[in-house]
């Protein structure tokens, strides 16, 4: 992979293996990575499944409120025509 970097940047990255604070572009770019994955919480392993509204409420504290989120799908709903 070729990256091309600002004169800006590359004197900045220098100037941060100069100082000791990484031995390479290579660990820079690692830790720089990681440093925004955990600033922004990205899951790199495996992202939580969506839940849909009714998971939501029965995870939530009002299953003991007594709401009867389950659907009856074998009985259609009466229709006045």
């Amino acid at each position: 992979m070729t990256v091309k970097l600002q004169p800006e940047t590359e004197k900045l990255v220098e100037e941060e293996i100069k100082n000791g604070h990484f031995d390479t572009v290579d660990e820079l770019i690692v830790q720089g990575v990681h440093a925004w994955r955990e600033k922004h919480q990205v899951e790199t392993a495996a992202r939580k499944p969506k839940k849909n509204f009714a998971q939501f409420l029965l995870d939530s504290p009002l299953p003991g409120s007594g709401l009867k989120l389950e659907r009856q799908k074998d009985a259609p709903r009466p229709l006045d025509l």
